[in-house]
């Protein structure tokens, strides 16, 4: 019972002052380091600046409340931005609140039905490839904003941004570059010196203080977005048959995304803090916030495995860290969300550049494709393209297409069905494993699984007119489905018809529930299953003496 409670109940049974300033003091360190990223997120996904607080804010409380994981952190994260600032652009915040509430939808339904363990079915490859892709995107979402170049149009996909990016970089602003450098300077060299205060916060504050002292002609937030302190409040959208429809695709790419991304996230915290986490409970909670996130003007929300990774280093050990991280955001939108105003638009991009090569995971991908099978490195680059190209759905769905594919014929490739040679009894058997097959018997033996894939193998297997007994032996046989089955169907036949016994050896639990199931063995006769094949061959010599005699 207790894997279907959220982990702070479980916390609370053994809680301790101690650890209760332990979680205050993460979550306060975290709130600073959320700060700034919730806001460059949030522009980077098209919104304004305060959504991405309200995401952080009511999703993350919600979240860690309810949360399968002692120690996850939730809020915007750099994977959902390209998704969302499409959606934006195509249907408006209603229809992102309509797609983001579906979304929580089928989070909570995946909790419920069980489906925390299915992200094991996805391939490394896949989550490697769509994580660098999705950190391509971004990136070249940022090179506007960077060097300081103004469109002629508003690109919405990713090639389409990196077109306007070349046909306008004439009008690229060299203070705007010399600020993101600036900013980026700081945010690469600032952790070798200071790793308790966040390298994003002092970037913020010194770029502000830059263009404000200097007057530099740079955009900043204030230049471009009405900055609002107000505390989020309830709204429900309008639901319609139509604009449900609509949104659906969109609603199951950010269910999928936060599926995956969350529980990746709880796996590496786990393996920080040495804990378990509870897959299906932490869907339904990813559920719950991304509901509530949207209902108070928020956007999609997922565990961050930046932000939970720096609460565990602080000493963050239960999902009270997770709450506190909400509430002094909370308190930072209500007192000091309009100072928000002077930050730099070069230093909110300098900041998702830093966010896209911490996800990217590029050393694991290079390393793949050193070290990987050549299908494994197509399914990889396959993900990677389309991520850029196209989207996210289009990419996973896909890329567990190929990976499907080739992992059939890799399977295929493995199934042998070979037969064994002639031994008569004056042969020498060296080798103990070695049986002597009197004449008139025939032994196949069959490696690997059987499915359609392999199932073409079968046609080696051909009755002949010295053929009295044909045995296949099948204790290397896992799994078999119905498709190998039809094939054995065929050469069961062909026997019977030609007067040839057929005798099965070893033939494991799935492929005799399966042959049982479908009367197979009835066809072929409850008697000529044996446990083994020194069984198999004493009952093929009953027979042969039973052919000779009729």
């Amino acid at each position: 019972m207790e894997e279907r409670t959220p982990k702070l109940f479980s916390a609370l049974k053994q809680y301790s002052r101690a650890q209760l300033m332990k979680d205050v003091v993460a979550g306060v360190i975290v709130a600073i380091i959320a700060l700034p990223l919730s806001i460059a997120l949030a522009l980077a996904s098209g919104v304004q600046p305060e959504q991405g607080l309200y995401t952080a804010i009511a999703a993350g409380f919600v979240i860690s409340l309810l949360g399968g994981s002692s120690v996850q952190i939730a809020g915007p994260t750099a994977a959902f931005a390209t998704i969302v600032a499409g959606i934006v652009a195509q249907s408006g915040m209603d229809g992102l609140i309509v797609a983001t509430i579906l979304a929580g939808i089928l989070l909570l339904l995946m909790g419920i039905f069980q489906f925390g363990s299915l992200i094991r079915f996805i391939p490394y490859t896949i989550t490697t490839g769509f994580t660098l892709g999705i950190a391509i995107t971004l990136v070249i979402g940022q090179l506007k904003d960077f060097l300081g170049i103004t469109f002629s149009t508003s690109p919405i996909e990713t090639m389409d941004k990196l077109r306007a990016v070349l046909d306008c970089i004439g009008t690229m602003n060299w203070m705007a570059l010399g600020v993101g450098l600036f900013s980026l300077a700081i945010l690469i060299v600032w952790p070798m010196i200071f790793r308790k205060i966040p390298a994003s916060l002092i970037a913020v504050l010194a770029a502000s203080a830059l263009v404000k002292l200097f007057a530099l002609p740079v955009n900043t937030i204030g230049d471009l977005y009405a900055i609002s302190s107000r505390l989020p409040s309830l709204s429900m959208p309008a639901f319609h048959l139509q604009t449900v429809v609509a949104m659906l695709p969109d609603a199951i790419t950010i269910a999928v995304l936060a599926a995956i991304e969350s529980l990746l996230s709880c796996v590496v915290a786990d393996g920080m803090v040495g804990d378990k986490h509870r897959p299906n409970v932490e869907l339904v909670a990813q559920g719950a916030g991304n509901i509530v996130s949207a209902l108070f003007g928020g956007i999609p929300a997922t565990g961050a495995i930046a932000r939970t990774a720096a609460n565990i280093k602080n000493g963050g050990r239960t999902p009270v860290a997770g709450m506190v991280h909400s509430l002094v955001l909370l308190l930072i939108l209500i007192l000091l969300m309009p100072y928000a105003a002077l930050i730099p638009m070069p230093t909110i991009a300098a900041i998702l550049l830093m966010v896209a090569y911490n996800m990217s995971g590029w050393r694991t991908a290079v390393s793949l494709c050193k070290t990987s099978p050549k299908s494994d490195i197509l399914v990889l680059l396959t993900t990677l393209i389309l991520t850029v190209m196209f989207d996210l759905v289009v990419a996973i769905g896909v890329g567990l297409a190929l990976a499907c594919v080739l992992f059939m014929k890799r399977m295929a490739d493995e199934t042998e069905v070979c037969g064994w040679k002639y031994l008569d009894d004056s042969s020498t058997l060296d080798d103990p494993r070695l049986r002597s097959v009197p004449a008139g018997v025939r032994v196949f033996e069959i490696k690997g699984p059987m499915f359609f894939g392999s199932s073409d193998k079968f046609s080696i297997i051909a009755p002949q007119q010295q053929d009295g007994v044909l045995i296949l032996r099948m204790s290397g046989v896992p799994a078999m489905d119905i498709s190998a089955l039809h094939s054995l169907e065929s050469v069961l036949g062909a026997c019977q018809n030609n007067g040839v016994d057929v005798l099965f050896s070893h033939v494991n639990a799935q492929p005799m529930k399966l042959m049982r199931k479908s009367g197979f063995i009835a066809r072929a006769g409850e008697d000529h299953f044996c446990a083994n094949i020194d069984e198999a061959l004493r009952r093929a010599e009953s027979l042969l003496a039973l052919q000779h005699n009729a």
